[in-house]
């Protein structure tokens, strides 16, 4: 080591080696040597940028699902199942990697369309909204929802609805389960809510009311309410309104208490909004209710594993671009010190999440073969 003073504007640096400081060499990316997407992700986990990241989630993704003491939870939000990304959820339920799933209410009743058979179509850049409006095409982006997919699947909520007992109590995961019992009794044609029922991973819909799904509900009531009231010249729908017997915090107890079955938490995100913060903030919740209340919980819940896929920056300051350091500062996450294992990747989900699933459906298969041949 030099003796002199590193302050001194002649002084010659000492130059260190990667390899004696043990740091992680990155290797070129060679197209032509790739034949697998388990094999694509792993050499891009080797370079940079959000290659590397991609290449990491599906390491985080592979050790998480792996993990017998982790439960995963999935948080959706977006379009995604007009995006046409359904089956990757349904293929993420059926090879184990999701355990409970929390989403918004339009991914859910999108997923509907899909589920019974509609279809969604795409937009035609050239047709004005307002024409699209006239008639009845919903445009999201570059695709199209029609209003005639959403009374199909208000006639088969509707249904179901009036399965369930009106005195009891509702919350958004016995709807959701009550939907996809009736859909695994229609066939075998795939569906989030069908797979969710079929594996018993429960699903959670935290803004229930913003939603089609939703609506459909207080549609139903006011269907009833209106046929009480007959030819009643003076009965307006929103004057009279009762609500429906929702309760929101059977989901958030429900949720609570499955938390704490397992030693270990994962999270898998595809983007943020109300579905990311809602499960992210058990662990809070176990925290002021063992602090407020002077009692004992039975345990600490943090998420040790955690997979966001989203293109928003940290700097809008929105929870889509929070990041999981951040999270460690509520209480939410295990730091990495602690054993933590992250992977943020900053894209487009209709890109990214289809390959990350599909190299991780490959190191399971590989898993499994090898498993069999011992």
């Amino acid at each position: 080591m030099s003796d002199r003073n590193p302050h001194d504007q002649h002084a010659v640096r000492e130059l260190s080696d990667g390899v004696e400081d043990k740091l992680v060499p990155l290797t070129a990316l060679d197209p032509l040597a790739i034949k697998s997407f388990d094999e694509m992700l792993a050499a891009m986990s080797k370079t940079a940028f959000s290659g590397r990241s991609l290449g990491e989630a599906a390491d985080v993704l592979t050790e998480m699902t792996l993990d017998p003491d982790c439960l995963v939870v999935a948080t959706f939000s977006g379009a995604m199942t007009v995006a046409k990304m359904g089956l990757v959820i349904v293929r993420m339920i059926e090879a184990g990697m999701i355990h409970a799933i929390i989403s918004t209410g339009a991914l859910m009743a999108h997923g509907l369309s899909e589920a019974v058979g509609l279809t969604h179509y795409k937009a035609n850049p050239q047709v004005s909204d307002e024409e699209l409006f006239e008639k009845g095409y919903n445009r999201v982006y570059d695709t199209l929802e029609m209003e005639k997919n959403l009374n199909t699947i208000d006639e088969f909520v509707r249904a179901q609805l009036d399965k369930l007992d009106p005195n009891e109590p509702w919350s958004s995961e016995m709807i959701c389960r009550q939907l996809g019992k009736a859909l695994a009794e229609m066939g075998d044609s795939p569906g989030i809510l069908r797979s969710a029922y079929l594996h018993n991973v429960p699903v959670y819909v935290p803004a229930f009311t913003d939603s089609e799904i939703g609506l459909d509900v207080a549609v139903w009531k006011l269907r009833q309410m209106h046929a009480k009231a007959g030819n009643d010249p003076n009965w307006a729908p929103f004057t009279h309104a009762e609500p429906p017997a929702y309760n929101p915090f059977l989901d958030l107890l429900s949720y609570a208490r499955l938390i704490g079955s397992k030693k270990k938490l994962g999270i898998f995100t595809i983007g943020g909004g109300v579905p990311r913060n809602w499960a992210q903030q058990v662990g809070p919740f176990y925290d002021i209710v063992s602090h407020r209340l002077g009692v004992e919980v039975p345990t600490r819940p943090r998420f040790q594993y955690g997979i966001r896929i989203c293109p928003e920056p940290v700097h809008w300051g929105g929870l889509s671009g929070c990041t999981y350091s951040e999270g460690v500062s509520w209480g939410k996450f295990v730091p990495p010190a602690e054993g933590g294992r992250y992977a943020e990747v900053y894209a487009d989900a209709t890109v990214a999440w289809p390959m990350l699933v599909r190299a991780v459906l490959e190191r399971l298969e590989k898993r499994r073969a090898g498993q069999a041949a011992k």
